[in-house]
């Protein structure tokens, strides 16, 4: 199943080494497969409700930014450093919005930190298992839903 999470083009996943984004997606398939092994669907919902509070990477990095930035702005100025720091951190969040990725990036990706598109792929994914699609179907073990919940995702 190495190619479930391959055709994505974003920039993170571009330029994130490739150890990084494989332990990522390993990390989805882990779940998704312990998941198809439920026969409560309710261990899924709660999971997916945990999984729609959970920041990604773009809202780490906007807030991680802005508060190194405010920091910078509000503590006393002493030589500039923190004036400094403030700008250096907006000139980050900047080159973040402009271009999709850039150092705040790598550092929370290393962190574990998923896009956007990478939870939504894993909520689709347990969405498929627990039913919510017709595409899944329902013989075969719990790899094989698995596998066929996440092409579904990535499909879709």
């Amino acid at each position: 199943m190495e190619s479930w999470n391959q055709s994505s083009t974003d920039a993170v996943r571009m330029h994130v080494p490739g150890e990084v984004n494989r332990r990522i997606d390993a990390e989805v398939e882990r779940c998704v497969r312990h998941m198809a092994e439920q026969t409560d669907h309710s261990v899924i919902s709660r999971y997916l409700e945990g999984l729609e509070k959970e920041w990604d990477l773009n809202r780490v990095v906007m807030v991680a930014a802005s508060a190194v930035s405010l920091l910078g702005c509000v503590v006393p100025p002493r030589g500039g450093a923190w004036r400094l720091v403030g700008a250096v951190a907006s000139g980050l969040l900047l080159q973040q919005g402009v271009f999709g990725f850039g150092p705040l990036s790598l550092l929370a990706r290393r962190l574990g930190v998923r896009t956007r598109r990478e939870i939504d792929l894993e909520k689709f994914a347990l969405k498929a298992l627990r039913g919510d699609f017709m595409r899944i179907p329902h013989e075969g073990g719990p790899l094989a839903r698995a596998n066929a919940a996440l092409v579904a995702a990535q499909s879709d």
